[in-house]
């Protein structure tokens, strides 16, 4: 029951943050970054990551299990060994009142409409699940295979390694965040972009590291405005990278977050290298 709770939680982390900011062209493509510099006694790292493919898609490179090794505690996004978390999120995962109460008729309808086209299932089976539960069952039924996560595999390591796990945000705080970005209509109306052909073009961008092109399908206004922006990826990019430099100065930290977070000119890559730090791609 934890690793499905787990699993279904790393799921919504997708829904609040996938889209990806758009990489300087003069940056080599990479999902693995070197932090550096700036007092650092040792390297840390950076990975983008997106939070569920097939298994039989699912690769961790050779460069970043080199990585991995060199360094002494996990940073997620969510720390999903704390137990006080997992509590918080099985609660979060159903509602206090059921969907057909708190949804206009409107809503609940056009959700009626879509759950039976993409699971088969009317609304009314889902009506004590919350919005964000409901995105993450459509997105795995969307993937159509038995799904791998990088948040899960990488804490496997960590554990191999008897490494430390932190989270860089509480539960309830990534929830606040998607609330303020996605009233119900919008979340309702995203249900219809996710589909088996969305996650192989996706996957297949992933696996090359091409974060150009991931830029350019997943940053499309449909899933993602200037307002979206700046409640999914902004302010937490900012909040994050306040609290990197105090952990790096202890010890080598990798983070895997996702490669939303890693871009353009409000990312963490560009964050930190405003703060002095040196930050390169790397490619082998």
């Amino acid at each position: 029951m934890k690793n499905t709770i787990k699993s279904v939680i790393v799921i919504i982390a997708s829904v609040i943050g996938f889209g990806a900011n758009a990489q300087t062209k003069s940056e080599s493509n990479s999902l693995l970054w070197e932090v550096s510099g700036n007092g650092l006694s040792k390297s840390s790292y950076l990975y983008g990551t997106v939070h569920m493919m097939c298994e039989s898609d699912f690769k961790i490179s050779d460069k970043t299990q080199k990585a991995f090794v060199k360094t002494s505690m996990l940073a997620l996004e969510l720390d999903l060994d704390d137990p006080s978390e997992l509590a918080t999120m099985q609660q979060s995962a159903t509602t206090k009142e059921p969907l057909s109460k708190t949804l206009s008729p409107q809503e609940y309808q056009k959700l009626d409409a879509l759950l039976k086209e993409k699971t088969g299932q009317g609304a009314a089976t889902f009506d004590n699940y919350s919005l964000t539960t409901i995105m993450s069952l459509v997105m795995f039924k969307s993937l159509g295979c038995p799904p791998k996560m990088y948040e899960l595999e990488f804490m496997k390591m960590a554990a191999a390694q008897n490494m430390e796990i932190i989270g860089l945000e509480k539960f309830n705080e990534q929830i606040d965040f998607l609330d303020k970005a996605y009233p119900a209509h919008e979340l309702i109306d995203q249900l219809k972009y996710y589909d088996s052909d969305y996650f192989k073009q996706l996957i297949t961008i992933y696996n090359s590291e091409q974060l150009d092109a991931i830029y350019q399908m997943t940053n499309d206004p449909k899933f993602m405005d200037a307002e979206d922006k700046k409640w999914l990826l902004d302010i937490r990019n900012k909040n994050w990278a306040g609290k990197m430099p105090e952990l790096m100065k202890k010890e080598s930290v990798f983070f895997a977050v996702g490669a939303a977070h890693l871009a353009g000119e409000k990312g963490l890559i560009m964050l930190l290298r405003k703060a002095g730090y040196t930050v390169k791609s790397v490619m082998n």
